[in-house]
């Protein structure tokens, strides 16, 4: 596969949004970027521009994301880069999203106590009974090969 990955360092900028799906739930949020920049003549970190991402993480991903991220947090995002474009308001616009694969607290600015989400058990399905096709066949009115002999 020839997709873009990135690692993004940054701050969580709206709400994480939850929705199910048919696909699954999904987590969607803005996350903020800066870069920053040491100033060697005023000798201080001075921030430069800021870039914004549309993160989705799907499934547990996203479910536990929402359970987790508060907006402000510093996180570390690593994903698929998509970048599309539309026309909104007569204007051709840009806009950078980031499907995430992983997403966690970025520990250089703080800690974090991790916990464990359940599993989710999923029913197992019945067992079938084997049946033999031709006492279905014959219980449904099909008409059996003639010709067929099996050995008994």
């Amino acid at each position: 596969m020839n997709d873009t990955t990135v690692t993004l360092v940054g701050n969580v900028a709206t709400a994480v949004d939850y929705r199910e799906t048919v696909a699954g739930g999904v987590a969607r949020f803005r996350f903020a970027v800066t870069a920053r920049r040491w100033d060697r003549e005023r000798g201080l970190w001075s921030d430069g521009n800021t870039s914004f991402y549309t993160v989705s993480a799907w499934r547990s991903l996203g479910a536990n994301l929402a359970a987790s991220v508060s907006v402000g947090e510093p996180l570390v995002v690593h994903g698929r880069l998509k970048v599309r474009e539309e026309d909104r308001d007569g204007q051709r616009k840009t806009f950078v999203d980031v499907d995430a694969v992983a997403v966690g607290h970025d520990l250089s600015r703080g800690t974090a106590a991790f916990r464990r989400a359940p599993k989710v058990e999923r029913a197992a399905p019945e067992p079938q009974p084997e049946q033999d096709p031709w006492t279905v066949a014959a219980e449904e009115g099909s008409a059996v090969n003639p010709h067929l002999v099996t050995a008994s």
